[in-house]
């Protein structure tokens, strides 16, 4: 198929340039800051390290250029047109860019998410949105994080582990509010040894200067160089013209779809954070494989959101997919549970990295699993090999039947699929 991108920013999108990959790099930097500085616990000295943030900034900036140019490269490599601009629908279903109108055959709507800010305030200066965040070239003395879901507590993760005094706010009454209320227990014993974190949070006023931001969550106003929000997003559709094409949404502004991706205009689809569905890159590229099948006159699988692993990449990592323990008691099943520390295996230990505990909720009837939740320095390895039992039909009574490598972390899945089984060994 003969195939153009609009975009009216840089190549790669908001992943690659602002979010995930920005994120994961200054994330790393942690990492690693983290492992000198306990290096002694396996005897090798070295002195107390340094954060260059410059030096910092190079990583990450490397690390962008080197993957969106990867991008470009694939981009020319398979002929796909490039054009640079906003692009809006038309009520026929063609695209018009810059006053010039494309006509498209099909028409896949990719646009992403906008953060929101709160409390009137406007992003810019010592407000950060996320992305702000992340590019900053500098390393606050004192951030204040506003919002604890897995952005916020990545935010949160590096920079308290890079030497900023942070504060984590959070509204409601557990941070990583999605997850599991174990595994946010157990991460919120961990990560409060990076910084101090606040559930509960009532913030009655924020005040900016140009020096600083000024908080109040009940404690007395409380001083910050800057202040990140990551309490909320927004589809980014208000440029490309939904109405005058016809295209419907839901209540939250999102744009509705069916199985194979496709809106209520005929030849036009829709992916990622504009569509339902949790907001994911990994979820967005799969629906963009969908999409382009379902245009190519296949009949591709729809996507089941039960089946979509989460990770926060925090330290230690945080990652899931399916139900809760309360919700799959809602949902009516006869709940199995096997929850195992990180502990009861034996890589952890060696490795350095016993923290956290992994969490399997079972239906005790068939064996299947309904969701997994891990807190783990591997936790986003380890998800998948749940996830794929799951879509191979696999149940948890099959994995703690499954051999794993020895010692691996990978074996404390084994142990949470037996502890799940009712016959634990190691735990």
């Amino acid at each position: 198929m003969k195939t153009a991108v609009i975009e009216k920013g840089d190549i790669g999108g908001r992943c690659l340039n602002i979010a995930c990959i920005p994120a994961k790099a200054v994330l790393r930097a942690a990492d690693v800051l983290t492992e000198v500085r306990y290096a002694g616990d396996f005897g090798i000295k070295v002195g107390e390290p340094e954060v260059d943030f410059k030096g910092v900034g190079a990583h990450r900036d490397k690390v962008i250029k080197t993957l969106t140019g990867g991008v470009g490269m694939l981009l020319k490599k398979n002929k796909v047109d490039v054009i640079e601009g906003e692009g809006s629908l038309t009520k026929d279903g063609n695209v018009t860019v810059g006053g010039n109108e494309i006509e498209a055959g099909n028409v896949i709507l990719a646009t992403g998410s906008v953060p929101k800010p709160l409390f009137d305030l406007e992003f810019g200066g010592k407000v950060l949105d996320t992305a702000a965040a992340w590019l900053l070239n500098e390393r606050p003395n004192k951030l204040a994080v506003i919002g604890a879901g897995a952005s916020g507590t990545e935010i949160a993760s590096a920079y308290g582990r890079l030497g900023t005094e942070v504060v984590l706010l959070e509204a409601l009454q557990q941070i990583l509010p999605l997850e599991d209320v174990d595994i946010a227990r157990t991460a919120a014993r961990e990560l409060g040894k990076q910084m101090k974190i606040v559930t509960g949070a009532n913030i009655d006023k924020v005040d900016v200067t140009k020096k600083g931001v000024s908080i109040d969550w009940g404690e007395g106003a409380q001083e910050f160089d800057y202040v990140a929000i990551a309490a909320g997003r927004a589809p980014d559709v208000e440029a490309l013209g939904l109405d005058e094409a016809g295209i419907e949404r839901d209540e939250r502004g999102q744009i509705k779809v069916d199985g194979h991706q496709k809106t209520s205009k005929d030849g036009v689809y829709a992916i990622g954070d504009i569509v339902p569905g949790p907001w994911l890159a990994h979820k967005a590229s799969e629906e963009g494989v969908i999409a382009v099948e379902a245009v190519a006159g296949q009949d591709p699988h729809p996507l089941d959101h039960s089946a979509i692993p989460a990770a926060t990449f925090c330290y230690p990592q945080v990652a899931s997919f399916g139900l809760t323990e309360d919700k799959a008691k809602e949902a009516g099943y006869d709940v199995a549970v096997g929850k195992v520390p990180m502990g009861a295996v034996g890589a952890p230990t060696v490795y350095g990295d016993r923290g956290g505990m992994i969490k399997i909720v079972g239906d005790k009837k068939y064996g299947e699993i309904l969701g997994a939740h891990v807190v783990s320095a591997k936790a986003a390895d380890l998800i998948e090999e749940l996830v794929v039992a799951k879509e191979l039909e696999g149940g948890y009574p099959e994995l703690a039947r499954t051999i794993h490598p020895h010692p691996a972390f990978a074996e404390i899945v084994l142990e949470a699929a037996r502890a799940t089984d009712g016959w634990l060994i190691h735990g």
